[in-house]
């Protein structure tokens, strides 16, 4: 059962952020949302929206990237960063998903981590927006926050992730990444974050606190 304090600050989340479990990337499709998430990674969802606006007009299907340029690919998504590894594992992700899953990105845990560039991260973000299946997505953000606010002494995003899940009831572990990302960028920054301006200030236990 959570801790009277963990459902407290659940509950400022809720009520600061709202309970819709939202996505910050745009997708319409299963297979938009796994490259969208594969070209996050050290990027903003902001970013990464232009980029994928151009790009999956571009590509219209799994089969186009299996089938495209790989150089081609690499210019097109060359402003997310890491463009080299991101466009390699998106057009092998792609190739396997044509030739081993006929065509159709898988819907469960273990075999979206067959994929080449999806780890646990990029599975959950799949699992739970396009299959409610419920999982929580360790980013730079979560990782950060919740070290600060005392929810986890782990620092692997696996060992993050599993920890969360001891404490966090199961109906909030979709929006919590979501939630813990807005508060990552407007008030919990990574270099001066605005302390006197956090609803959880009195919550909070990071030894930096302000």
């Amino acid at each position: 059962m959570a801790a009277k304090r963990t459902l407290e600050i659940l509950k400022r989340l809720d009520d600061n952020y709202g309970i819709t479990d939202r996505c910050g990337l745009d997708y319409k499709t299963d297979w938009q949302l796994l490259f969208a998430t594969i070209l996050s990674a050290q990027c903003t969802d902001a970013r990464v929206n232009i980029v994928t606006r151009g790009l999956f007009k571009k590509y219209r299907s799994v089969k186009a990237f299996a089938e495209c340029d790989l150089k081609e690919l690499e210019d097109d998504i060359k402003s997310t960063g890491f463009y080299k590894n991101k466009a390699k594992s998106i057009k092998g992700a792609a190739f396997k998903i044509m030739t081993e899953y006929g065509g159709k990105v898988p819907d469960n845990m273990e075999e979206l981590l067959t994929l080449p560039g999806v780890g646990r991260k990029t599975a959950n973000v799949l699992l739970g927006h396009i299959h409610q299946v419920p999982g929580i997505v360790v980013d730079t953000h979560v990782k950060r926050i919740s070290g600060r606010l005392g929810l986890t002494k782990e620092t692997d995003p696996v060992k993050i992730e599993f920890d969360l899940y001891k404490k966090i009831p199961k109906e909030n572990w979709i929006r919590y990444n979501f939630q813990i990302i807005t508060l990552g960028r407007e008030i919990c920054t990574a270099r001066s974050p605005k302390c006197n301006e956090c609803f959880l200030n009195d919550l909070c236990r990071s030894k930096d606190k302000k």
